[in-house]
C-alpha cells in the first residue's frame, strides 16, 4: 500500500498524517509514502489552469505507474476525486485508489483496529469531492457510529452545503469562503455537537477557520474543534502505543 498524503495535508495538516500512519502501524499493515511526493494536480484542474493540471497529472501518473497496481490510499477528499475519476477520464487508467474512510470502515468490520465508543456528540459534514463526486456517504457515518454519537445536519449527503473552500474561491474570495463556511458552522450548531467531523483537508482548513472567527466574535457555540475522521479514530484508538 502506498500512503499519498495530499500537498495539503503533507505541508499544513501534518496531524492527519500521523493519525493515519499511527493506526495503519496499529493495524499491522505495511506501506510506503512517496520521496518528493507530488501534486495529484486537483488545484490546477479546479481553478481552470487546465494546461498546467495535465502536464502535472502526467508526471504524477507517471511517478505512480512506477508501483503499478499498487493500492493508494489517500486522505484528501479532493485527491480521491482526481486520482479515481479524473484520471480514468483524462488518460483512460483505472488506479487503484481508497479514501482512508473506507479503509477505516474495512480495518474496523474485520477487527485489525478497536474503537472505544465515546459520549461525545459529534456531526459530520461530507465533503464534494468524497460525496457528490465520489458517493461515498455511509462509510465515514458508520465508523463514527463505532466511536460516537453520531447527529446529522439538516444539510446532509447529497444536499450537504458546501464548505466554501473549493474551486480556488477561498484563495481569490476569502470573504465569501469565510462566509459559507460559517454558515456551515450554523449548521452544525444547530444540532449541538461538539466536534465536526469531516474528510477533505480543504475543508477542514476552511471551517477551522470559520469556527475561530465565530470564537474571536464571542458567538461561543456547542462546537469546539473541527476534526479529520482518522483523528476521530486515534481519540478511541484502544492499544494505540506502536
Amino acid at each position: 500500500m502506498m500512503y499519498f498524503r495530499g500537498c495539503v495535508v503533507r505541508e499544513k495538516l501534518t496531524n492527519i498524517a500521523d493519525a493515519t500512519e499511527t493506526i495503519l502501524k496499529t493495524a499491522g499493515l505495511d506501506y510506503t509514502i512517496l520521496e518528493n511526493e507530488p501534486c495529484c494536480g486537483s488545484f490546477l484542474m479546479r481553478t481552470g489552469f487546465e494546461d498546467e493540471a495535465l502536464e502535472v497529472m502526467e508526471k504524477t501518473l507517471k511517478q505512480l505507474n512506477k508501483n503499478e497496481g499498487e493500492e493508494i490510499l489517500v486522505s484528501c477528499a479532493g485527491c480521491y476525486n482526481t486520482l479515481k475519476n479524473d484520471y480514468k477520464e483524462l488518460f483512460g487508467v483505472e488506479l487503484n485508489v481508497k479514501h482512508t474512510s473506507v479503509l477505516l470502515k474495512e480495518l474496523i468490520s474485520d477487527g485489525k483496529i478497536k474503537v472505544k465508543k465515546t459520549p461525545k456528540k459529534v456531526t459530520y459534514h461530507d465533503p464534494c469531492h468524497l460525496g457528490r463526486h465520489s458517493d461515498i456517504y455511509e462509510e465515514p457515518r458508520e465508523i463514527i457510529n463505532e466511536t460516537s454519537v453520531l447527529v446529522e445536519m439538516d444539510r446532509n449527503r447529497e444536499r450537504s452545503r458546501c464548505c466554501g473552500a473549493g474551486a480556488g474561491v477561498k484563495s481569490a474570495f476569502p470573504e465569501t469562503a469565510l462566509k459559507v463556511a460559517s454558515k456551515r458552522i450554523q449548521d452544525a450548531e444547530s444540532t449541538n455537537a461538539e466536534i465536526i467531523i469531516t474528510s477533505c483537508s480543504f475543508c477542514i482548513l476552511n471551517l477551522e477557520n470559520a469556527l475561530k472567527y465565530t470564537l474571536d466574535n464571542e458567538n461561543k457555540g456547542s462546537v469546539s474543534s473541527v476534526l479529520d475522521i482518522t483523528e476521530l479514530i486515534l481519540m478511541g484508538l484502544e492499544h494505540e502505543e506502536v
